[in-house]
Order: C-alpha cells, then sequence, then structure tokens
C-alpha cells in the first residue's frame, strides 16, 4: 500500500442520483444475490483486464494492487454463496496473471518495484479463499500449483523476512531497501502473516504453524503494537513503529480497522483449528476492539472507520478497509458458534446501512461511504462497492459450509515444506546487576494528534 492520501472524491454532476437504491433483505439469500449482482456490476466499470491495452487482474488508477485482490477474494465469496459463473473466468485468468514467475505473488510485472508485504498478504488471502471455498482451478497445467499451494508460498515468501536484527522481531512494512517505509515495523503486514499462517495452520491441520502464528502475536504484545488498557476488556492494534537505533521506541498510535480485521480473522481460525479457549479469549478482545473504536456513534451497530470520520478524510486504500472488517466478521460468524450473534448483529445492521447507501450514480445503486444516513452521501469509488458487497453477503455467510480443509476438499497439499517465525527475541541491558534494574519504557502516540496514512 501506499502514502499517497486524497480526499473523499465527490460525484460528477453526470452521474446525479435517481434515487433507486438496492432492496436488500438481509439473511435471504436471493436477496442478496441481487444485491450482489448490482454491486459487482459497479466493480467492474473499475477493470482494467477487459479493455484494450488494461492490465489483466487490474483496476483502473488510483486503485492499487492490493486492492484487486482484495475485490476477488470478494467475488469468490459471492460464486460460492449466489452460484454465479459470470466472473469465475475474469477472477481465474486475475489469479493466473498475477501469480508471478515463482507462484508467490511476489517480484510480479508491473509490481516489483513498488510491492510491499501487506500488498502480497492480500491476495494470498485472495488464493485461500479459493482454497477454502474450492473454487474452479485456475490452470489446467497439472503442473500449476493449486491455491493453497499458492497461499503457502506466499506465507513461505513472506516469513523469512522476519527481522530478529531490530525492535525484536517483526516483518518490515516494506519489502524493498529503496522504498519509503522500509524503516517501518508495520502491524498490517505482521497481522497478515499471522493471519495467513493461521488459515493454513487450520486448512492444513499444521501445528506448527500455530505455533508461529502465536510467537508473531506475542512479539506484537511485547512490542506494544497490542495494548490492553487498563480495566478495559478490548486491545488496541496500533499501526506500527519506525524503527530508531534497532528499536522501536516510538509506536504510531493510528488506529485502523483492517488492522483490528486481521487479528479478528487468525484468532477465529486458529480457535476452529485448535478449540483452545486461549484463542476464543483473544478473539473476543478484538471484537470488543472492534465494538469500542468502529461503530458509528450516530447510529446503532453499524460499522464506519474511524479515523477517517474524525479527521473528514481518507485515501483510496482507507476507503476499502471496511471490506476487510465485514469479511473478517463472516469468518468469527462461521468458526466461532459462540461468538456468532454478536457479530452478525454488526453484520446485518451495517448491511442494511449499506444497501441504503447504494442509491446514487445515474444506475441509482452506485454505493456511498456513510452507512448511518440511510441514504447515498454523494460519495463513490471501488472501496465502497467492495465495502458493500462484503457487508451485504456476509448476512449469508452462517448459510455456507464450513471453509474447506484439504481433506475435506480433498486437494492434495504438501504442506511439509514450510517456514516458520523464529521466537522473539529481547535485548536487555543492565547498567549494574548488583543495584541498578533498568527498564525500557515504550512511547505510544495519541491518535488524538496524529493522521498517518500508512
Amino acid at each position: 500500500m501506499k502514502l499517497t492520501t486524497t480526499t473523499l472524491i465527490p460525484l460528477l454532476a453526470s452521474l446525479i442520483s435517481t434515487s433507486t437504491a438496492i432492496d436488500l433483505t438481509v439473511g435471504n439469500v436471493d436477496s442478496v444475490c441481487d444485491a450482489a449482482t448490482d454491486i459487482i456490476k459497479g466493480i467492474m466499470d473499475y477493470y482494467e483486464g477487459d479493455r484494450y491495452g488494461g492490465t489483466v487482474g487490474m483496476f483502473q488508477q488510483p486503485y492499487y494492487w492490493w486492492e484487486a485482490g482484495l475485490v476477488f477474494g470478494g467475488m469468490i465469496d459471492t460464486w460460492k454463496i449466489c452460484n454465479n459463473y459470470t466472473y469465475v473466468s475474469t477472477i481465474q485468468n486475475a489469479i493466473n496473471h498475477q501469480r508471478g514467475d515463482y507462484n508467490d505473488f511476489n517480484k510480479v510485472q508491473n509490481q516489483s518495484d513498488v510491492e510491499a508485504n501487506d500488498d502480497q498478504v492480500f491476495w494470498g488471502f485472495t488464493v485461500m479463499e479459493a482454497a477454502e471455498r474450492n473454487f474452479p482451478s485456475y490452470s489446467n497445467n497439472s503442473d500449476d500449483p493449486n491455491y493453497a499451494q499458492l497461499a503457502l508460498n506466499v506465507y513461505n515468501s513472506m516469513a523469512p523476512r522476519w527481522d530478529n536484527e531490530t525492535c525484536g522481531g517483526g516483518l518490515r512494512w516494506q519489502i524493498l531497501k529503496n522504498m519509503s517505509g522500509w524503516n517501518y515495523k508495520s502491524e498490517i503486514a505482521n497481522a497478515g502473516v499471522f493471519a495467513l499462517g493461521a488459515r493454513i495452520a487450520r486448512y492444513s491441520n499444521n501445528s506448527e504453524l500455530v505455533l508461529s502464528s502465536n510467537r508473531i502475536l506475542r512479539w506484537m504484545k511485547e512490542s506494544s503494537f497490542i495494548t490492553q488498557p487498563d480495566g478495559e476488556n478490548y486491545y488496541n492494534v496500533y499501526d506500527g513503529s519506525n524503527i530508531v537505533n534497532d528499536s522501536c521506541p516510538v509506536i504510531n498510535g493510528a488506529i485502523w480497522s483492517y488492522n483490528y480485521a486481521l487479528m479478528t480473522m487468525g484468532t477465529s481460525y486458529l480457535y476452529s483449528a485448535t478449540g483452545n479457549d486461549y484463542w476464543s479469549n483473544e478473539l473476543d478482545k478484538f471484537l470488543s476492539g472492534i465494538e469500542h473504536y468502529f461503530i458509528n456513534p450516530n447510529s446503532t451497530d453499524i460499522l464506519y472507520e474511524y479515523q477517517c470520520s474524525v479527521w473528514g478524510t481518507c485515501n483510496n486504500d482507507q476507503r476499502a478497509f471496511r471490506a476487510i472488517v465485514a469479511n473478517s466478521l463472516g469468518n468469527v460468524a462461521q468458526l466461532v458458534p459462540e461468538y456468532k450473534d454478536r457479530v452478525l448483529k454488526i453484520i446485518n445492521a451495517s448491511a442494511k446501512g449499506a444497501a441504503a447507501s447504494c442509491s446514487g450514480g445515474s444506475d441509482g445503486v452506485t454505493c456511498g461511504k456513510d452507512w448511518s444516513t440511510g441514504s447515498w452521501d454523494g460519495l463513490y469509488g471501488l472501496g465502497e462497492q467492495i465495502s458493500a458487497l462484503e457487508i451485504i453477503q456476509n448476512t449469508v455467510i452462517t448459510d455456507l459450509e464450513l471453509p474447506c480443509t484439504d481433506k475435506s476438499c480433498g486437494v492434495e497439499f504438501d504442506n511439509s515444506t514450510y517456514v516458520t517465525i523464529p521466537i522473539p527475541t529481547t535485548t536487555i541491558y543492565l547498567t549494574n546487576t548488583n543495584t541498578v534494574t533498568e527498564t525500557s519504557y515504550v512511547t505510544v502516540s495519541s491518535d488524538s494528534n496524529i493522521f498517518y496514512t500508512a
């Protein structure tokens, strides 16, 4: 993801709303699929891959590569929920074209000079979704890796980038040293490999990958990327930290929903994989954080992006974050029965609001940003479309069978070769071992005085 910032774009006068709106009955598959059809038509208006000179798998500027992965992951769920094959070949071609020469979505043509860890991992989620939903294969060549193998390749590409030499561990935001953000340990990069590892662990019944994700969470807590305020039942999940003299002394206190979403995703999969109450308890604190920070105070149970609304500005990346939250809440509803009603309350209320917001543009079903107003707010974009799609279709996610595994899907999957995250390191310096104990302090910047767009 990039550091560019844009204001929300007002709709052009030529796209005056006809106030048609999407008519949605939450929890009804036919109604959800009718809504999805309209929303995906809007999504495909941004797609370059079937245009002359366009790149297969890419959406038009200013939408970046990672968001294309996010969109196709959502459309895979639409296929599964609605049994709609309209865009199957589009998704297959996108995955095939973007997987790269090494089948790990790294060093992809036209992305090799700009790709970051979080960009790569979202395509890992896309192919993991394809594996778990048993999506039709992208290739007829038996030598090409299946979806689960592609996801494992992404994980095995990312995990070796764990950097114990600075900040006691963690992935840097960027892959390349010459990119702005190389000296930044980002929560999203680490939450990404945490969640992807958790999903592969459940898919393959690999206990070592469970331990690997556990080590990542441990490092996040030791580094104060994740903290629990005194007397509260929720976690603060912060954006990251610049590396200063090989340490991470000042934590960027910005609060973004996608960081919570991936931690929610990972802990729900780890609970499903292990049945261990530890993961259910961790999930509870991340869910409580979503409920604390990302429910619109002007509504009941409707999601919003806290910093976008407080500061009145979002870049194009941030306008898609609620899609990630919606997908992760759907994971919880499917995988953790004791939290099903809790998350469906948010999903259903937000879906009703999102459907009401999809009443803009010349088609009358273009989706807006604010889900709390009961109408279109005059704002539009790919992020608004995919967020509305994800929240609406997740109202029926529990009608599906559970995400499959290599055994239940009957897919041959070799997970004997994998990379695990090493145990985090902590260095303690003592000035006088007889009389003095030196304590290290970490400063957390306040989201009230910082707006960081990473």
